[in-house]
């Protein structure tokens, strides 16, 4: 009796340290998550240059969090442009679902592009030394974001709503020029331009 006593004592204890190790688990995914969205923000407004404290004050972690999960700022920057990336892949579809039509779809994806777009300009000085590293990235994101813009514009063709003659690259390098300079100056809105822009794509009435 005593032996399933022991027993039954021993499984509650491992149950108690396998649901200690997953809420932990669980706070770290958290933690890095609002960690990269703090990041994020911090690099559109103050460049990918920001102290990291401001991330981290931004996230409400401290230091020691932050460099635990991102040991270098090129750690954080390269993290941030994935994260960034697969938020604007999983926007597409989400918007084309939500969005009052595939137009307005488009409009807000590019907004959201737009954002990226201010966040990646900065990676160039700091991969400057790793330019293999870079264009990895690069073919990343031209593989994950090209396709999801090609579903809007063709979403938007078959309603109607938009001109034929607009390839989904054309476009993306269209608000990537547009966005030149906006992450050093604060009275550029690159996503009044960007606008205007897909506003230009609608079908003559």
């Amino acid at each position: 009796m005593r032996e399933v006593e022991d027993d039954a004592v021993n499984q509650r204890d491992k149950d108690g340290d396998a649901g200690d190790t997953a809420s932990r688990r669980k706070d770290a995914r958290r933690n890095k998550e609002t960690l990269l969205e703090a990041a994020a923000a911090v690099f559109v407004t103050s460049g990918v240059d920001a102290p990291v404290r401001d991330i981290a004050s931004r996230a409400g972690v401290g230091l020691g969090t932050l460099y635990r999960h991102f040991p270098t700022r090129a750690d954080l920057i390269i993290a941030v442009y994935r994260h960034q990336v697969e938020a604007c892949a999983e926007a597409g579809p989400a918007l084309l679902e939500s969005a009052p039509s595939p137009h307005d779809a488009l409009r807000q994806w590019i907004d959201l592009f737009v954002d990226f777009l201010i966040t990646k300009h900065g990676l160039a000085a700091v991969l400057r030394s790793d330019q293999s590293g870079f264009e990895g990235l690069h073919t990343y994101f031209l593989d994950r974001l090209v396709p999801v813009c090609t579903q809007l514009l063709d979403a938007a063709r078959a309603a109607g709503e938009i001109r034929e003659d607009i390839a989904a690259l054309t476009l993306m390098r269209g608000v990537g020029n547009l966005c030149i300079g906006a992450e050093t100056d604060p009275d550029y809105d690159a996503r009044r331009l960007a606008s205007v822009l897909v506003d230009g794509l609608r079908r003559p009435d």
